[in-house]
């Protein structure tokens, strides 16, 4: 029998039950969509080419509020919400569009959109909006006044678009504002005052546009600031900012990098106990660095001001940041010892000192870091020994300094990344490296080793991806170690006395971007099979003892990567077929994704592409960085007969040195295909026939060489060519015209031995090839030029960047 209660849980349940049926029953009552909205969504979507894979849901048959991306209001049918995230509608959306009609729209999100044109100023006749989302699309034009009308917005999202013009002043009309994010356009101008009418804004993120000028005084009213990013701006003055942003509480992440800031630190941002993350770096703060009233309950923890001026010591109150991950202080100019002091950061990760002036040696008390995981000291003046416990880290980059030796590890090492080079270190190779197990960068360039490469770095060659070990005095053959080298992108032994035969385990490397072994004593031949790696760029066999011919019939000419390639100097014979350079496409079409390759590498890997020259006996080099540089010299060898026609399908060809050799017959008419070409050398050859009249129409054309060969007849009449000295057509007896270049009692007599020596030949060569992320190294490119030639790279270049070392030849 039933008691009472169990009559009351039934009952409970029936009702339940019954109040659940009724509901799904008349859900679709109070979803049912209003045939005005319908209408209007559809002819919304007739507006655009969008892909019949997308909005399938939307068709005349269906309830629009059960549409995808479509909200209605529960009672009244009204759409209220359109988020069309990612769907492609390829198309702009037109002043009169059908999506107006939907008055009551709160929340309008066409992100990821293909969507294209300009922004209409009908868009702000939608009153009601609370959000609106165009980002990640392709709007062009400014962000017209009428934005100011949504009065009930909160968030603005038109960020990661191509918009013109200034911010509008009109803005300020946005008083319920909480997110504002206009960055990733070409927005121009100052902020407009009214920005300070925005006293609900919690996010303002303005970054990478071309705004100017400073932040206004009524920037100080948005104290509920939870985010403030104006990176990449050209912002030019440090009284952008309040002098007390002690009322900003709510205050978390700072971003200013990449501006032209001026003046003394900002001292009161740092005091805001909420921060958490502060980047000022690549501005131009100056001074001493101060950190005043930090509160115990500070949050901070990362801190970029790297790339400003700065100077003097690192004050102690920096040990305050208990929270702190992150500290980079990179370039800049502090001064003295590193700090015993740092130690006190227990929570600390990341700890960049690079590019200062910061002596002595490496404090013990940086072992209490049990958090460290990396650290950049490059770039300074430390010296003596390069403490053990450093090589529990997982990073390492110590270049550019005076260490001259290294304590061993004292227990079983993590590290990934390892760069010592440029220093003082000496001795055999440290064999301790060969248990690095994970190792990806080794960089040992450029300091006293000697002996010989241990076998047993093929212990490291599975994990490895950057191995540099040029500017030693390495010894001894070239080990062969490379089979299971499947992720090395770079391999850099330039510039030692190693011999040997070239290590053939190369062509398992099938990610090897960068090749140089310039600068040693390898007898071998010509490692064609290296064209077949699908990704090679440079290759640099100068200065070696390699032989015989290039080209071998049973050999395919591969290298469809190749953009810089240097086998100078060496005793490479045979003739070139009329096909040699055909299948070389990457000198033949440069397409986007080459060029973004060239920028990512140049961003992200720091890679410096420097040119080196040497005059009479002193060596002077000086950097520039440039994406599209390419250069093929086959210098100083005994090849023979017709230069390859096939040549004229390198049209992206920057530098072309065949100097030196033995080629005949005419020069080919092709290379006037190669319209972007700036410098070549044909000189010391036995090349006959006349200089090609269209060589005169390359206008990129600013050094050029023909001396020493058998050419005749007249000198093209090109404004290049008038730019070249006479002893660029020297030793050619039956040439003529060359009255503007060499004056009317010109005699084109062979240049005298001894000066042909004291004035050295043009030539260039890649000399020191390293890559790695986050290390400072890069591609090198010397020039070898005569004391004319110096003119043409000085006023291509610039004198500022032209640096002198005395090094002896």
């Amino acid at each position: 029998m039933m008691n009472r209660s169990h009559c009351y849980c039934f009952y409970g349940i029936i009702t339940i039950y019954f109040s659940l049926l009724f509901h799904t029953l008349a859900s679709p009552l109070l979803y049912l969509c209003r045939n005005d909205q319908k209408d209007a969504l559809l002819e919304f979507k007739d507006e655009f080419r969008i892909d019949e894979s997308n909005l399938i849901s939307w068709n005349k048959s269906s309830d629009c509020c059960l549409w995808e991306g479509i909200t209605c209001d529960d009672k009244s049918g009204q759409v209220i919400s359109l988020d069309l995230y990612d769907t492609s509608l390829n198309s702009s959306l037109k002043t009169n569009s059908s999506l107006f009609r939907l008055q009551y729209l709160r929340h309008l999100s066409l992100n990821s959109c293909n969507l294209q044109g300009e922004i209409p100023s009908s868009l702000g006749n939608l009153s009601r909006l609370t959000l609106l989302d165009l980002s990640y699309n392709r709007l062009v034009g400014e962000i017209p006044a009428s934005i100011g009308n949504l009065n009930q917005l909160r968030n603005l999202s038109l960020w990661g678009n191509s918009l013109i013009g200034e911010i509008p002043f009109s803005i300020g009309n946005l008083t319920h504002l909480l997110e504002l994010e206009l960055q990733g356009n070409h927005l121009v101008g100052e902020v407009p005052a009214s920005i300070g009418n925005l006293k609900e804004l919690r996010v303002m993120m303005v970054g990478y546009n071309s705004l100017t000028g400073k932040i206004p005084i009524s920037f100080a009213n948005l104290t509920k600031l939870s985010s403030f990013s104006i990176n990449s701006n050209n912002f030019t003055s440090s009284s952008t900012f309040p002098s007390d942003m002690s009322g900003f509480h709510n205050l978390e992440y700072f971003f200013a990098s990449d501006n032209s800031l001026l003046g003394p630190f900002p001292k009161s941002l740092f005091s805001i106990p909420s921060l958490q993350r502060v980047d000022l770096e690549g501005n131009q703060f100056t001074g001493p660095i101060e950190f005043p009233n930090i509160s115990s309950s500070s949050k901070l923890q990362d801190i970029s001001l790297a790339r400003n001026k700065f100077d003097g010591p690192i004050p102690e109150s920096i040990s305050k940041f208990l929270n702190l991950i992150k500290l980079d202080l990179g370039y800049n100019n502090f001064s003295g010892p590193i700090p015993r002091y740092m130690s006190k950061l227990v929570h600390l990760n990341w700890l960049y000192l690079r590019g200062n002036h910061f002596t002595g040696t490496i404090p013990r008390s940086i072992s209490k870091l049990a958090n460290l995981e990396y650290v950049d000291f490059s770039n300074n003046n430390l010296e003596g020994e390069i403490p053990s416990f450093l090589w529990r880290l997982a990073g390492l980059t110590l270049s550019h300094n005076f260490f001259t030796s290294f304590g061993n590890p004292l227990q079983e090492t993590l590290i990934q990344q390892l760069d010592l080079n440029s220093n003082s270190l000496q001795g055999p190779f440290p064999y301790w490296i060969c248990k690095l197990k994970g190792l990806s960068l080794l960089d040992l360039s450029n300091n006293l080793f000697n002996g010989s490469i241990p076998t047993c770095l093929r212990n490291l060659t599975d994990s490895l991806t950057d191995m540099i070990l040029g500017n030693n005095s390495f010894s001894g053959t070239l080990p062969d170690i490379f089979a299971n080298a499947t992720l090395l992108r770079s391999f850099d032994v330039s510039r030692n006395k190693l011999e040997g035969k070239f290590p053939k385990s190369l062509m398992n490397c099938k990610a090897l971007e960068f090749v140089n072994v310039e600068g040693n004593r390898i007898k071998d031949k010509f490692p064609s099979w290296l064209g077949s790696l699908p990704s090679l760029h440079v290759l640099s066999l100068r200065s070696n003892e390699f032989y015989g011919p290039l080209y071998h019939p049973s050999m395919p000419i591969g290298f469809q990567s190749l953009r810089v390639i240097d086998i100078s100097n060496n005793d490479f014979n045979g003739t070139l077929p009329p096909h040699y350079f055909s299948n070389w496409r990457e000198l033949t079409t440069l397409t986007e994704e080459n060029y973004q390759y060239m920028e990512n590498l140049v961003n992200y890997s720091s890679v410096y592409q420097s040119m080196e020259m040497v005059n009479k006996g002193v060596d002077m080099s000086f950097e520039r960085i440039q994406q599209d540089f390419t250069a093929i010299d086959f210098s100083g060898n005994r090849i023979h007969g017709k230069i390859s026609e096939s040549i004229g399908f390198l049209k992206e060809l920057r530098l072309l040195n065949f100097s030196g050799n033995l080629f005949t017959s005419n020069i080919p008419l092709s290379l006037a295909n190669l319209t972007k070409l700036e410098a070549l050398d044909l000189s010391r050859n036995k090349l006959s026939g006349q200089i090609p009249q269209d060589l005169g129409k390359l206008s990129f054309l600013s050094y050029m060489n023909f001396s020493h060969n058998l050419l005749q007849g007249p000198v093209p009449r090109g404004t290049q060519f008038q730019r070249q000295k006479c002893s660029s057509f020297s030793d050619n007896p039956r040439l003529y015209g060359l009255e503007d270049i060499c004056g009317k009692n010109h005699v084109l007599n062979p240049i005298p031995q001894q000066r042909e020596e004291e004035e050295q030949i043009f030539n260039w060569v890649a000399a020191g090839i390293a890559y790695g992320p986050g290390v400072i190294c890069g591609l090198v490119i010397g020039y070898i030029f005569t004391s004319h030639n110096q003119e043409w790279f000085t006023e291509k270049f610039g004198r500022k960047k032209l640096r002198v070392a005395t090094r002896a030849r």
